[in-house]
């Protein structure tokens, strides 16, 4: 599949949060504005491997650590209807676009973040690839 959202768009998604995961749910209550902050293409296999980070209006809590979203962002990502915003980097998803129960491929879009803020939300979640956690499997 060519993927029609690169990394930085912002689509809708049920994301599991990891107290969640921790209750032992499988299935999200309900669909949010994610962000898609890496996209990976396996040419080989035909997968396009997605980390997907949640958007809230809502603080982030003690045990999260998140960016808040610039009011130019918001709007860039189309969620100007927020009055402030958080991207949780303590936490991701991971899904296999081709092979997803939750990742709807005909979706639009909502928007995307710019090239800047990407860098800093990627700076914030490069600790969790090295140190091998906060990831969600979506993938079963």
């Amino acid at each position: 599949m060519a993927n029609p959202f690169p990394s930085g768009s912002v689509i809708t998604y049920p994301y599991l949060w990891r107290w969640q995961r921790e209750e032992g749910r499988f299935n999200a209550p309900k669909d949010r504005p994610t962000c898609l902050a890496i996209t990976i293409p396996d040419r080989a296999q035909g997968l396009t491997h997605l980390v997907l980070l949640a958007i809230s209006g809502t603080p982030p809590g003690e045990e999260q650590v998140a960016l808040e979203i610039p009011v130019l962002e918001l709007r860039r990502a189309g969620l100007s209807t927020l009055k402030r915003g958080w991207i949780t980097v303590s936490e991701y998803n991971y899904d296999v676009a081709e092979r997803s129960f939750h990742f709807d491929p005909n979706q639009t879009a909502r928007g995307s973040f710019g090239p800047g803020f990407m860098n800093q939300i990627r700076a914030a979640i490069r600790p969790l690839f090295t140190a091998a956690q906060g990831r969600i499997d979506r993938t079963r």
